[in-house]
C-alpha cells in the first residue's frame, strides 16, 4: 500500500515535474533565440519605416480625404496660375476606394493664354511629388477667328492613405 500510494505517486509527480521543466526549458530557449534576433529585427523594422516614409511622400497628405482634396486643389491652383492660367471653377469629386488607399479627384475649368502654357501645366502636374495623374482633359479654343485662349477642363487625381 505504501508502495502504491506513496512511492508511485511521488514517482508520477516527479515525472510531471520533469515534463514541466522540459517544456519550460524549450520556452526559455525560444525566448533566448528571439532575444538574440532582436537587434536584427529592430534594424529591419527601421529600414521598413524609412521605406514607408519615402513612399508616403508620393501620396497626398491630409488627415481626412477632404483635407487631402483641399491640398490637391491648392496645388493645382498654384500650378495653373503660375503658368498664366485663370481658373473659372473647381470641384472636388467623391473619393473612390482603391484598396487601402483613396483616389481624390478634382475637376478644374481653366483658361490658358496659349498651348505652351497648357503643355507646361500638364508636364508639371504629371511630374511632381506627390504623384498626380490627369484623368481627363477637354480643350477648346475660345474664339476660332482669333485663336489665342484655350478653355480647358481637367480632371486631376491623386492617392491618399485611406484613413
Amino acid at each position: 500500500m505504501i508502495y502504491q500510494y506513496g512511492y508511485l505517486r511521488i514517482e508520477e509527480n516527479l515525472g510531471q515535474a520533469r515534463e514541466t521543466a522540459a517544456v519550460k526549458m524549450k520556452t526559455l530557449e525560444k525566448s533566448l533565440n528571439l532575444l538574440a534576433r532582436k537587434p536584427a529585427l529592430e534594424a529591419k523594422l527601421a529600414t521598413l519605416k524609412e521605406a514607408r516614409k519615402a513612399e508616403e511622400v508620393k501620396l497626398l497628405q491630409g488627415q481626412t480625404p477632404s483635407v487631402a482634396a483641399a491640398a490637391l486643389q491648392n496645388s493645382i491652383k498654384g500650378i495653373i496660375t503660375a503658368r498664366g492660367g485663370v481658373i473659372a471653377s473647381e470641384r472636388v469629386e467623391k473619393p473612390e476606394d482603391y484598396g487601402k488607399f483613396k483616389i481624390i479627384s478634382v475637376t478644374v475649368d481653366a483658361t490658358f493664354p496659349d498651348m505652351k502654357a497648357l503643355a507646361d501645366t500638364l508636364y508639371t502636374l504629371e511630374n511632381q511629388t506627390p504623384f498626380l495623374v490627369v484623368r481627363e482633359i477637354d480643350s477648346r479654343l475660345r474664339n476660332y477667328r482669333e485663336p489665342r485662349d484655350l478653355v480647358v477642363k481637367l480632371k486631376v487625381a491623386g492617392l491618399t492613405s485611406g484613413r
